[in-house]
């Protein structure tokens, strides 16, 4: 058995929850979708509710396209925006990493061998580390707002999953931020992406998962 998280938005929040499921082991493409398939499975036992997945691994192609790893912004690649952004005590933030693949961005050495991280940096602005993944659920919103305007349908979903995401080893994750979206959307809110200061208060006080 294994377990993994999933958002949804309740009382007007971004929540998580973990739901517990049969492991399938493997690294091929099929072993993934069979976690997926067990994973969601187990949400709508639970929930009487349906999940996306967000990632490249998954069936519905809506996941796939909301990938962090094929969607862009300004013609690069979110994973690419993020991982470009870290600024640490000894180094960085490493702009050349915008111009590799997805992978070698986020495999970088450079992120094991620069100290701590202290800040992260998108044109020229630094950003806190706190509230955690504010930072990069605001490049991922903006993306979706740039990709898909205001209108993205996520009607059909209610819950949101990335099997790659293990939450031992990872704050960030894309599943979030399409709760996060779904969430500003409900509240035609979206102004709140113009203001740093904004989207700061307005994370801190809607997601807490």
């Amino acid at each position: 058995m294994a377990k993994r998280p999933a958002w949804t938005i309740e009382n007007g929040k971004v929540v998580c929850r973990e739901f517990e499921f049969v492991w399938n082991g493997g690294f091929a493409v099929i072993q993934k979708r069979k976690n997926i398939n067990a994973l969601h499975q187990s949400i709508e036992i639970a929930t009487g509710q349906r999940a996306l997945e967000v990632s490249s691994k998954g069936e519905v192609e809506l996941g796939n396209q909301l990938s962090a790893f094929n969607m862009k912004t300004n013609g690069v690649f979110i994973e690419n925006i993020f991982q470009s952004s870290k600024k640490y005590e000894n180094g960085g933030p490493y702009l050349d990493l915008i111009d590799v693949s997805p992978k070698e961005a986020k495999r970088d050495e450079r992120h094991h061998g620069s100290g701590r991280l202290v800040a992260l940096v998108r044109n020229g602005e630094e950003w806190p580390l706190e509230p955690k993944t504010a930072f990069y659920d605001y490049i991922y919103v903006s993306a979706l707002v740039e990709n898909f305007g205001y209108i993205l349908d996520l009607s059909e979903y209610q819950w949101f999953t990335d099997i790659e995401f293990n939450p031992g080893k990872s704050i960030n994750c894309q599943a979030r931020s399409v709760a996060i979206y779904k969430l500003i959307q409900d509240k035609a809110a979206f102004e709140v992406l113009n203001n740093k200061k904004d989207w700061l208060e307005f994370h801190a006080k809607h997601v807490k998962g």
